[in-house]
């Protein structure tokens, strides 16, 4: 029999699609995925790859504000989209809308199974306020189960009180199959895809929103302190849009020799071409949930360096690459330039990341759904035995299951 599932989600983002897509098929499993927003053009411009969604869904009606760094979201018809879907279990992805909370409570009166699909680690900049604590510790309180992309949010959903027999490993994925197969085919066509994108012969990528907290500014002053003759073989390209940008191009200016390249956001179908002639992905930021550039530019066999505060650190930076402190600049700096001058390094680094990121396939992260799912729901239909009210009843019954 299979298993009616909810899966409640903020956006229709592209990198969660080939996951549904996998969670779908998967035989006992029946996938409906609640959104609560198509998508939030105010801090993202990813596009909407409708045409490749496989499951059944639903996008509420909803609102949302910005005020200052902060947002809010409310949504209508929540209880009616769950009670249409008439799920075996729900898993949520995120406590911080008022639509997570309304869930839970129709899941706890119910008694049906409800998981937190939960990213934050112990490094989350995000972590440490009282208000903001008390609320996820109050959250995980009520939820059966959690779902983590990895160890270092394992270990932080440990903390918050989580039995470790209640948590269930979804290592975050993309579709490595389809970077891979681009990042081909820009390698053998490099030259026209160079003229066609203006990419230098070599260069560093960072790829990712340009503000403060992804690092970009150590990133910007680690190149700098490069030597000359090293600076004027390799560039650094910023592939991506923020509030920086234009402070970026100013400072830019400063560095000679040098280059560095602003081609602004980039989709993800054209991702790949700027991943598949980099020398090495540089990800310095200073706080991340997980970070699945990563993840792409390992599926395009791309070394990587890292802030060892993002959530994949731990798990998909090995031999493959370098975890540094973004804020140290001379040790972000000397990781770019032991990559930058050892083609041997770089080549085996190369083989690593694609053997390291098979393990990271949407497939593996839906069995990992799926898993956590499947027992939550055995558990909330296993029989409780029954209380008995006389010592010497409660005696015959422990004897007959000895």
């Amino acid at each position: 029999m299979k298993r009616r599932v909810v899966i409640l989600t903020e956006i229709i983002a592209p990198y969660r699609i080939p996951v549904f897509n996998a969670l779908a098929r998967h035989p006992e499993i029946d996938l409906r995925v609640i959104f609560l927003a198509e998508t939030d053009p105010s801090i993202r411009q990813w596009k909407i790859y409708a045409e490749e969604i496989q499951f059944a869904y639903e996008i509420l009606p909803s609102w949302r504000k910005r005020i200052g760094k902060y947002h809010l979201l409310l949504n209508q018809k929540v209880a009616a989209a769950l009670r249409k879907a008439a799920p075996h279990a729900i898993v949520c992805g995120g406590y911080n809308y008022v639509a997570s909370w309304q869930a839970l409570r129709w899941a706890r009166r119910r008694h049906i199974p409800f998981l937190l699909w939960c990213e934050s680690t112990a490094n989350d900049r995000r972590a440490g306020h009282r208000m903001t604590e008390s609320l996820k510790k109050s959250f995980f309180d009520k939820c059966d189960g959690s779902i983590v992309p990895g160890s270092s949010a394992r270990e932080y959903v440990q903390q918050m009180g989580v039995p470790s027999d209640a948590i269930y490993e979804a290592p975050n994925a993309v579709d490595n199959q389809l970077f891979a197969d681009r990042a081909e085919y820009a390698r053998h066509n490099s030259e026209s895809v160079r003229i066609r994108l203006n990419l230098p012969a070599r260069y560093f990528l960072f790829a990712g929103r340009l503000v403060k907290s992804k690092g970009v500014l150590e990133l910007w002053e680690a190149y700098g302190s490069l030597n000359e003759n090293l600076r004027s073989r390799i560039g650094l390209v910023f592939a991506g849009d923020g509030p920086l940008r234009s402070q970026l191009e100013s400072m830019a200016r400063t560095i000679s020799p040098g280059s560095l390249t602003f081609p602004g956001f980039v989709h993800r179908d054209e991702l790949a071409n700027y991943y598949a002639l980099a020398d090495c992905l540089v990800f310095p930021t200073h706080s991340d949930p997980w970070g699945l550039v990563v993840n792409e530019a390992m599926a395009c066999g791309l070394p990587v360096i890292c802030g060892q505060a993002a959530g994949c650190a731990a798990d998909l930076v090995k031999a493959n690459g370098r975890t540094v402190d973004p804020r140290n600049i001379d040790e972000l700096a000397q990781a770019m330039e032991e990559v930058a001058t050892d083609a041997t390094l770089r080549l085996n680094m190369s083989g690593e990341s694609l053997r390291i990121i098979r393990s990271y396939s949407p497939e593996v992260c839906a069995d990992g759904i799926a898993e956590g799912v499947l027992k939550c729901v055995s558990a909330a239909h296993r029989p409780v035995p029954r209380v008995l009210s006389s010592p010497r009843a409660a005696s015959k019954s422990a004897g007959a299951f000895d």
